[in-house]
């Protein structure tokens, strides 16, 4: 520990040692015992007041983010030419979100660990409020076409998106005993699930209460569609609004303050008000007393993932992520193309515009809620049930071999399960299974995990590059989708969807061996998972300034 205290003179004479008060406590101890009480803490209201507030922002962004399957086809019929958008229309708003989301992800990865993640913990949100209010509101222009308009508040809906991400998982990270650490992440994410369900439950209430005005509507304008996207995106910023005094409010995370701030004090007493609220609060104006600890640099950056052992963590965590978000956006953003090319609830032929219009919307709500509630909610909470006793890694695994098993055999057997009614059936039931082992398998795990297994320092940096591999793939398979989809037939005829299919399977079966590249992190603490060693990672009291 220092012994001495740089004395700065205001006389320009050279500074001064002057010696610290006597204290003879070993800050590593102090530390060490800090981070016990959080990892050995009971479940409390605290720990349900951080789910529930960073639970609200993947509610918001699974909304934000599929609600535009639906919206979709309510542009084509205001604003498509042959009540469709173009393939180049389609794609924009639906690739723009992934792509701001992907900013994101790397902006506030990197700004959680540099400047804290109390500081950004809310910021995203109201990006996210901000650009959905923009998109209900979008209109056109004489230079500016409303889907350009829309294009835009997506990218930017999309970096706040990206924002949650890193923030989210840190924080309920680094608040989480160890033992409970896997289902308070998952209950998080799980929310998305909620998010994905509303989006659709809302479009059919909007889709409904429009029903006569629909109907009687001019076909050659469908004008009573317009004011149906805009109600069914512009709700999704309501939970958003509700949640972000919570997020504005919610104290900074004990390992930021030990491991970034270096202030061992303040954490200390910032984990005793956190698990007794009724304790005084924590004076602002206190002594700071910082310590020498690791400190996060580019060229530190390079020195930790140099060695394989942490450079391979890192690269299994975002190739993971990347093969799966291939598949999971793949079909996510594109479930009302697919229900509409294997027939599911398509609208009988002959009846008027208005009509069709009407059923096709309700039928492609009411598809999306059926996929919603038969897979993707029932495998997040199945996840949370096995999350802490079987393992990360080991969900991981058998979600990706199922996943490889499933899309083999809905891409080659594409044609005879499309082909009758009732093979149809077993199509949207493999659709759903697939759903489920996404859910409960890697599309969990791949956020879970790298919140785990990184230095605190890093730990929301090497998230944030680890989800914005994912995004990435959601890109090359939303772009892919689009261009590949009619390949070999008409347009819209989704011709080639089952080779898209068995592309899939492939990029599954490339996430089995990617996993393997993962340690398991169940029952570990979040220090014993940084690889670095612990008994001298506190080297002592730094020199303070005394002005």
């Amino acid at each position: 520990m220092s012994d001495s205290i740089e004395k700065i003179s205001h006389d320009g004479s050279e500074p001064q040692l002057v010696k610290p008060s006597a204290n003879s406590y070993d800050l590593g101890e102090r530390r060490r015992a800090a981070l016990a009480d959080v990892d050995n803490a009971k479940f409390s209201w605290f720990h349900a007041k951080v789910c529930a507030v960073a639970g609200v922002g993947f509610f918001t962004d699974a909304y934000d983010i599929f609600a535009i399957n639906i919206a979709s086809t309510m542009l084509g019929y205001v604003y498509g030419k042959g009540q469709k958008l173009n393939p180049d229309q389609d794609l924009g708003v639906k690739v723009a979100t992934p792509v701001g989301t992907l900013v994101g992800q790397l902006l506030f990865g990197w700004l959680a660990d540099l400047v804290g993640r109390k500081r950004m913990y809310g910021v995203e949100l109201m990006i996210m409020i901000i650009a959905t209010f923009g998109q209900a509101l979008s209109g056109s222009g004489p230079a500016v076409h409303v889907i350009g308009a829309l294009i835009v508040w997506r990218f930017i809906m999309g970096v706040g998106i990206g924002g949650d991400y890193p923030l989210s998982a840190v924080i309920s990270s680094e608040f989480a005993s160890t033992r409970i650490r896997g289902r308070m992440m998952n209950a998080v994410f799980a929310s998305q699930g909620w998010g994905n369900f509303c989006a659709a439950l809302v479009g059919i209430i909007v889709v409904s209460a429009y029903k006569n005005t629909t109907i009687n509507d001019n076909p050659a304008t469908l004008g009573s569609i317009d004011p149906q996207w805009r109600l069914l995106i512009g709700l999704g910023c309501v939970p958003g609004v509700i949640a972000l005094y919570f997020r504005l409010t919610i104290p900074e995370t004990p390992r930021f303050t030990m491991d970034i701030e270096r202030n061992i004090e303040r954490a200390t007493a910032d984990v005793k008000q956190v698990l007794d609220p009724n304790l005084p609060a924590v004076d602002d104006d206190a002594v700071v007393r910082r310590v020498q600890v690791p400190k996060a640099s580019w060229a530190d950056f390079r020195r930790y993932f140099s060695e394989w052992r942490n450079l391979k963590i890192l690269i299994g965590t975002s190739y993971s992520w990347f093969a799966l978000d291939i598949a999971f956006y793949g079909l996510g953003l594109n479930s009302g193309i697919i229900l509409q090319t294997i027939g599911f609830g398509s609208p009988a032929h002959g009846l008027p515009v208005p009509i069709t219009a009407y059923q096709n919307l309700r039928n492609i709500c009411v598809g999306n809620l059926i996929l919603s509630a038969a897979g993707l909610i029932p495998g997040y909470w199945v996840c949370f049930l096995f999350v802490d006793s079987w393992g990360r890694k080991p969900i991981q695994l058998m979600g990706f071999i199922m996943l490889t098993i499933i899309f083999v055999i809905m891409g080659f057997g594409y044609d005879k399960l499309t082909a009758t009614p009732a093979a149809t059936g077993a199509f949207v039931f493999l659709y759903c299974l697939a759903n489920f082992f996404q859910n409960f398998g890697p599309n969990t795990t791949t956020f879970i995990i790298p919140g785990e297994v990184f230095p605190t320092r890093y730990r929301s940096t090497a998230h944030g590059i680890s989800a914005a591999s994912g995004k990435l793939g959601a890109i090359v398979a939303q772009v892919g989708f689009a261009r590949l989809k009619d390949i070999g037939g008409p347009v819209n005829s989704g011709h080639f969807v089952k080779h898209i299919l068995e592309i899939f399977a492939f990029f599954m079966l490339t996430g089995i061996f990617s996993t393997l590249l993962l340690p398991e992190t169940k029952g570990k603490t979040l220090e014993e998972l940084s690889n670095e060693d612990q008994d001298g990672f506190v080297k002592g009291e730094e020199r303070r300034r005394v002005v």
